[in-house]
Formats: C-alpha cells, structure tokens, sequence
C-alpha cells in the first residue's frame, strides 16, 4: 500500500468523501499541460493493472499497468506522441485540507482527437522493457541483471543493491543458459523476478519495483465498502516447485513436508540451468519459501475504492459470505476516475493439483521446440554482455569471456564491441621559447661620454624641449647602446602539463591459448571511445567445449568499462550451449624464485596461494603457505 496518513485511512472508509482528481501532461519537448476534474469527462477515465493472469498465482511477472482517460482539451495530438501523463488523487481529511496521493506515470501510446475530446490510451514504463536482448553470456547476480536491464532500457530502479542483497538469492552468481528463450529485457526480468520470488511492476514514481506476495493484512474491508463480491470455496496454497533442468531434460521437484498443496512449475528458467544439483536445490528451496506465505481465498469484488491500495496487497474481508479468518491478495485492479474500484484475487483450485494448466503445457512444448531447434544444424549465435563495471589498468583484465560447443567440425567467427572510457595521464611538456629583439638606433644631438668605453656617444637631452634638465633626463628611457642598431637574442623556458595519451592492448585467449599473430591495440586521449573486434575461429572441433577470452590491459593511464558497454557474441553453424560447471576450478600459481647457495641444502619457500574461479566477476580466496619445500638437483661436466 502506497504509504498514506491515518486521516487518510479513516476519510476514504466513510460513508461519504470529497475529492477530485488532476493530472499533468509533459510532451517530449517539456511543454507541460495541467488539468483537472472539469477537464475530464465523466465515466472516461480508469487505470488498469495487475501481476498475474486469469486463473493463477504466478511468479515473476512483469505485466504493464494502462490507463484511458478522455479530456476536454484543444490539444495537438500530433505533439503528445511518448508524452507523460502524471494522475493525482486529492481527498479532503476531517480538519478540511486534502491530501494527494500519485496515482501513477504513463506514456502516452494513442492519442484521439474528437471535436471536442481528446481520448488518450498510455501505459507505464514497463513497456520500456520490449527491446531485443542480446547478453545471452552475461554473469552476475539479481541485482547486476536489473541493474543492466534498467539501464539500458532507461528506467529507474526503485530499490537499492542492499536490498536485493538482503533478499533470498540476492547474492547468488547467476548465469544465462544459451538455450532459451529469451528475446527482451522484460523476458530477463521475467526469469530473474522467479528467481527473487516476486513479480516486477512500475511503482507510482516510474521506478521499477520488486514485490513479494505476503501474510500480514494492510486494511480491512467490510460490507459497506463493497457493492458487490464473491468469494472461492477453496484456498490456494503451494508446498512444492518444479523446475526443468536442460542438461538432464528432466524436472527437479521440490516440496515441504507435508506435501499436500499445489505445485507451481517453474518452467525452463534460464537462471536456473548451471551449477551443483545442490546450488539449484538452494535456489529452487528460497523461491519456494517464498511462495510458502500464499494461503489466499481468490475473491472478486467491486468497492468503493482506495486508491492507495497496490498490487500485491493483503486485505481481509469483513461481513457478508466472506470468511474474516482467512486474507486474499489483489493480483489485479483496475480504478475508474470517479466512479468503483474493481478489486480481484486469483487462485488455483488444490483439488487441480494432478491436472496440466496450460502454462504446464506451453512450458512442454517449449522444451520440445528447444531441443529440435538444437539437433538442427542451423546458424547459431552466443552472445554476451558485463553485467558489472569494471577498470582496466596495466595488468591484463579479462572482458569477455563466451563458451560453445558446436555439434559439427564448422568455422565461427568472433565479433566484438567494446565503449571504454579513458583517463590518460598528464604529461610533463617543456619548450625554450626563442626571439630576436631589434632595438633601433638613436639619433644623437648632444654627445655623452659611452659607458661602454667603445668611443661612441649617446644622446641623454629631451628630443622635444632640448632640455639638458637632470629631471627631465630622469624620465627618459635609458638608452642601451649606442647609435648604431642592435639585434638581442632573448630565449624563455615554458614548462605546461597536458592530457596524454593511453595505449589499450586487447590479448584473444581461445582454449587458454593465447592468440600471438592478432592483437588490437589502440591509442587514446581522456574520453569516452569504442573499438571494434573480430577474429576468425577455424577448425573447430564436433562436440567438444571451447572458451573464446578477451583481455584488456592500459599503459599511460586507466579505462573504465561501464555495465553493458561490452558486447560480443560467436557466429556459427551448429552451436550448441555450454555444458553446465562439471565442478572444476582452474587454479593459477606463482612461486617465487630461490636463491640455491654453493652447497644443495633444503630451502624454507614462503608462498602466497591465490584462486578465484574463472569468471569476469572478481571472487578471490589467498592463503599463505609456510615450510620447507626440498629442491634436489645434480651436476655433471659433459665434454665435447
């Protein structure tokens, strides 16, 4: 529930109320147009939303919220394409003042013009969301995928990194199974919104915004604040999860005792796919958690509204048929402007446990369309994007990281897009500046002893007055030399700093080879710059795993990298996804050299051990290793 005040609560469950709404519209070009409640004709108005479909609980869905409104206004229609429509609710509180609440943003998608109405249809910004995704290889966790989908989408987030942090799987690594399908970012927020235990929605501000479904009431409705209501004679509750595993193409269900309640099936979650059988275990377990705290009666009912009242909310009914120990939970709404609020909650029957929903049978076909679409031998690509930032100084950074397999001995190619920032050290720049200075000769007309003793005369009287006056003669410049002219060669150190220039080194590594014969490099001053990337793959082999890395390194300065600035994908004919993690980790070690005297004795090697698993986001784990290590070795003169 939108947080309002107590005056508020108790003014909207009177029997009477006053109040009115207003709203603003922002074009593109950030002209703004207020109106109020004369501006609105009656019955026209509403706002629609909801977080789950028509028969069922679900999670992780990413549903946008539409509202229609007509108004009486002379407004272009041709201007209002993609403008804001902001809606305000003012109710009038006992002591006489009105309290505002927002009732949401939207983007205007149709605009109608009437002889005299203007009817407009906009929705919020989840349909932001609708564009192509292509980070199939992004690694990261909850909040690097909403970070990155926020981002390029451009959407504000409504919670911070501590909070989904703090949320179960908050923390978990995650990463995308090439087979999929996902086309969007609002398909990514979808998996990522099941892992969480959630769905995503735009709050009232425009951010988006994780909800989880929960088991405390936010208000009470009773009978004579509602016009009409029915209620479900069971409950719906889940005690177990399923979830389709790609590797084995088997589900992995998982329950709490007692199992007696429904299952929800989780389909074919990308996010889901790598990993121990115990990680997804662990993750399956905190979704169902999650889902443990649904316990709602489905129920259907026409009130006389609270427009605080969000998605997601628990409410409890009061009189009549409803049973006031048991709560239900609003999965969808829709508000008319001065007229009822429609609430509803859905729920799936448990004596329908055993039956196939058609989100079961979907998700079947779904896995039968992915596994004939991998044994044919069609184009394939794996792409990926970072889901993390990261800096890139003189030792060499791994940026890029892909895996594939494909099915045939075929050729791919690597592409590569890269938009880096730079920040090149200042430099040091001196020069000697050099001139001739010519100072002209002097007409004399009163000889003066030369100091410089070469007998020549200098002239020290006024050229206008004649006058010999000491004083005059004082303000005088000084003559330097004498009548013949003079060349001066005057020379002026300059010292100045300026920006340098930075030299980005890009290493390929395909199989922990390094690739010697291609290596880009670039050189850049301070700024934001881009570089283009490709390298052919050649003889591949039929179904063996291959690791396509790229490394940066930067001399003369640093350069960022920010989050989803680096795209890159492997073209090829029979690509298959990676086999998911067999539990090895690759560990590198550096041992320090030792000095061995005249004599071979045991050494004591103090070692540093560091390992860190091969990924771009940076874990590592050091120890220190202390004794006695035996070098042996032997000697002996060879003639020739």
């Amino acid at each position: 529930m939108y947080p309002v005040s107590e005056a508020f609560l108790q003014a909207v469950q009177e029997n009477t109320r006053s109040y009115f709404w207003s709203g603003r519209i922002t074009t593109t070009k950030g002209v703004t147009y207020k109106f109020g409640a004369d501006d609105i004709v009656k019955g026209s108005g509403y706002i629609s939303s909801q977080c789950c479909g028509s028969t069922e609980i679900e999670l992780g869905t990413v549903y946008a919220a539409e509202m229609g409104i007509t108004l009486l206004s002379d407004i272009d229609r041709y201007t209002l394409e993609d403008a804001l429509v902001e809606l305000f609710y003012h109710l009038r509180l006992s002591d006489g003042s009105f309290e505002e609440v927002p009732m949401g943003i939207f983007e205007v998608s149709e605009a109608n013009r009437n002889i005299k109405t203007l009817e407009l249809k906009a929705y919020d910004y989840m349909l932001r969301f609708d564009k192509s995704f292509n980070g199939f290889e992004t690694i990261g966790t909850v909040f690097d995928f909403v970070s990155l989908c926020c981002k390029a989408c451009k959407v504000e987030m409504a919670q911070s990194k501590a909070e989904y942090e703090a949320m179960p799987n908050g923390t978990e690594l995650l990463s995308i199974y090439t087979e999929n399908d996902i086309e969007t970012y609002r398909d990514v927020l979808y998996y990522v919104g099941q892992v969480l235990g959630g769905f995503f929605c735009i709050n009232r501000e425009g951010k988006l915004e994780l909800r989880k479904y929960g088991n405390e009431p936010v208000m009470e409705l009773e009978t004579k604040h509602r016009f009409t209501s029915s209620f479900s004679d069971f409950i719906t509750r889940y005690t177990a999860v399923s979830s389709t595993n790609m590797k084995t193409e088997t589900a992995e269900y998982y329950h709490l005792d007692p199992d007696d309640g429904l299952t929800l099936n989780l389909g074919v979650n990308p996010l889901l796919q790598f990993g121990l059988k115990e990680t997804r275990e662990q993750l399956c377990m905190n979704i169902l958690n999650d889902l443990a705290v649904v316990d709602y009666v489905p129920f259907d009912s026409d009130t006389i509204g609270n427009p605080a009242l969000d998605l997601g909310d628990v409410i409890r009914f009061k009189g009549g048929q409803a049973d006031e120990t048991r709560i239900s939970a609003i999965t969808s709404m829709q508000c008319k402007i001065g007229g009822k609020h429609t609430l509803k909650g859905v729920g799936k029957n448990p004596r329908l446990a055993h039956a196939k929903s058609k989100n079961d049978k979907n998700i079947s076909g779904l896995l039968n369309q992915i596994i004939d679409n991998k044994e044919a031998g069609k184009i394939g690509i794996h792409t990926f994007t970072n889901a993390s930032s990261f800096t890139v100084g003189a030792d060499d950074v791994k940026i890029i990281s892909i895996e594939f397999a494909p099915n045939e001995a075929v050729m791919a190619q690597f592409f590569g897009s890269v938009i880096v920032g730079v920040n090149a050290d200042q430099v040091e720049r001196s020069v000697v500046a050099r001139r001739d200075v010519v100072i002209p000769s002097v007409e004399v007309t009163e000889p003066v002893e030369n100091t410089a003793g070469d007998g020549g005369v200098v002239d020290a009287t006024d050229e206008t007055s004649g006058s010999s006056d000491s004083a005059v003669a004082a303000e005088e410049p000084v003559v330097i030399g004498n009548t013949k002219e003079q060349t001066l060669s005057v020379e002026l150190p300059v010292v100045w700093k300026e920006d340098g220039q930075v030299v980005v080194h890009f290493t390929f590594e395909f199989n922990d080879n390094i690739i010697e014969i291609h290596q880009p490099e670039e050189t850049w001053h301070s700024g934001k710059h881009s570089i283009m990337l490709y390298y052919p793959i050649e003889n591949l082999v039929a179904n063996y795993r291959n690791i396509f890395n790229v490394y940066a390194r930067a001399t003369g300065g640093t350069v960022t990298v920010d989050t989803g600035d680096c795209l890159a994908a492997i073209m090829g004919q029979s690509m298959g996804a990676g086999e998911a993690w067999d539990g090895e980790i690759k560990l590198t070690e550096t041992i320090k050299k030792v000095e061995i005297g005249g004599v071979l004795q045991m050494a004591a090697v103090d070692e540093d051990i560091t390992w860190k698993i091969d990924e771009l986001v940076k874990r590592t784990y050091s120890d220190v290793v202390h004794g006695r290590i035996g070098i042996g070795a032997f000697a002996m003169p060879v003639e020739r």
